[in-house]
């Protein structure tokens, strides 16, 4: 079954209404690789006037669910992937007006999936790595609200 267009994925990942308020914003989606990319703004600053740890992580998290759930949008038996654990290293403080996230999947099974998630920053430096673990929940997805 082919995915479905990146409009139709961005409408269904809409309801990650916090995500959204950060202003992530997925750039390109497939079976290999999920892009996300994310404004460095005020409000993603901390007291040291650096990208905070948990605005890096949201990006990471977020990239890791769409590619996550790819496979699962518009079948007949709703599932969804959350995350059951995520490691995540910073490399070095972010530069610029903003990052990107690259996501791969190392492995996938029935129930069980395992994400790495590249964060780079507009100087195209690697600034942080997640690895993400996913567990496949066969129930109905939430109604937005």
């Amino acid at each position: 079954m082919p995915l479905p267009d990146l409009e139709a994925i961005r409408a269904f990942f809409s309801a990650d209404r916090f995500a959204a308020s950060c202003g992530v914003v997925i750039e390109e989606a497939s079976k290999q690789s999920v892009c996300c990319f994310m404004p460095v703004t005020a409000a993603h600053l901390n007291a040291g006037n650096t990208v905070q740890g948990g605005a890096l992580f949201t990006l990471a998290d977020f990239t890791f669910a769409v590619h996550a759930n790819l496979s699962f949008l518009g079948k007949e038996t709703e599932s969804v992937t959350v995350g059951q654990s995520n490691q995540i290293v910073y490399l070095a403080a972010p530069r610029g007006d903003f990052l990107r996230a690259r996501s791969t999947c190392l492995s996938s099974g029935r129930n069980i999936s395992v994400f790495r998630v590249d964060i780079e920053d507009a100087e195209g430096r690697h600034v942080a790595e997640m690895l993400g673990n996913g567990v496949r929940k066969i129930a109905p997805v939430p109604e937005k609200t």
